[in-house]
């Protein structure tokens, strides 16, 4: 089959690759649309870790098509979205706690694992969740972020009732967890850039005010959702003193700041790698109670062929969500 792969020279191109086997505990999707992360665009540049040659793609909404043994076949022909680990070891503290995304050993779709930026992808069984039908295809992708952003603000419960949250970033990630916010009850005010105006906009239409300058010291928990460096300085400088920076974006590189902040106003300093069980119940809850609305969020879905236009359009103001499909 066809797949948009990190290659064992290190560049991205779309390539002829095997469909891998069907094994115990696994499924075939055929891929419905996957969308295209920030991590692909740091794994095509070297700046996240991968094991080429691979096909890229982890954020995955696809139809159960085939079913290994030992699967329900109940699964068959059903709407799924999916977690992205391949596999764990399921013996480490970590597996053990319930965290298997902390597992050392954790081997992920699109970076280790082949994922699904092709026609089909196995995974197992254990990753699928069923899309509500109230969700299209392409809005499904939006489950893997997020449940990432549950996974930073929820888990445990990083925003309550009545606080003043600023979410700095307007793309996908800052826009769901906007919304993540406003469903616990915060007042949340958007940070963007005078070039995020379309994006900013949406940010207005979901309940919360947006803003491009930021006030010092007024919030009480900043989620930053850029991972530029002056995102995390605007996040430091925002927040108020004995309160909570959410770090949700990923910079791919080394970054400066003024890291004494943290001692200074006594800052609560977390974050959230990638999602867990945990977090995809709450994501799945959000979005069945209509608390959480991830339609009209992908704004260009392209053919696997247009990958490079795909690529170049993430981060870019005139999109948030962009997604291939087969």
């Amino acid at each position: 089959m066809i797949g948009v792969t990190k290659t064992a020279g290190g560049e991205v191109a779309l390539t002829e690759r095997a469909a891998r086997p069907v094994r115990a505990g696994q499924v075939r999707l055929e891929v419905k649309a996957a969308g295209v992360c920030g991590t692909d665009v740091h794994i095509a540049a070297g700046e996240y870790a991968a094991e080429p040659p691979v096909t890229m793609g982890h954020e995955i909404s696809g139809t159960v098509v085939e079913a290994g043994e030992g699967v329900d076949p109940a699964w068959l022909g059903q709407r799924v979205a999916c977690e992205t680990y391949f596999s764990a070891c399921e013996a480490c503290r970590m597996c053990r706690s319930g965290r298997r995304n902390l597992c050392p050993d954790r081997r992920s779709l699109g970076s280790f694992e082949d994922g699904g930026f092709a026609s089909s992808v196995v995974v197992p069984a254990l990753n699928l969740h069923p899309v509500p039908d109230h969700v299209g295809d392409e809005d499904a992708v939006l489950f893997e972020p997020l449940a990432c952003v549950t996974q930073c603000l929820l888990d445990p419960a990083r925003v309550s009732a009545g606080d003043r949250v600023l979410v700095i970033g307007p793309g996908a990630m800052g826009l769901l967890s906007v919304q993540v916010a406003l469903a616990a009850g915060a007042q949340v005010t958007c940070l963007g850039l005078p070039a995020d105006v379309r994006r900013l906009a949406v940010a207005e239409r979901m309940g919360a005010t947006t803003a491009t300058d930021v006030e010092p010291e007024a919030y009480d928990t900043v989620v930053e959702c850029s991972g530029a460096a002056g995102g995390i300085s605007t996040a430091l400088r925002a927040v108020r003193r004995g309160g909570r920076h959410v770090q949700v974006g990923i910079s791919g590189r080394e970054v400066t700041m003024a890291f004494d902040t943290v001692l200074y106003k006594e800052l609560e300093v977390s974050s959230g790698f990638a999602s867990t069980p945990a977090s995809w119940r709450r994501a799945l809850d959000l979005v069945a109670r209509r608390q959480v609305d991830l339609a009209g969020l992908v704004t260009h879905t392209l053919p696997l062929e247009r990958w490079e236009e795909a690529f170049a359009l993430v981060g870019s103001p005139a999109a948030i969500k962009v997604a291939l499909r087969p």
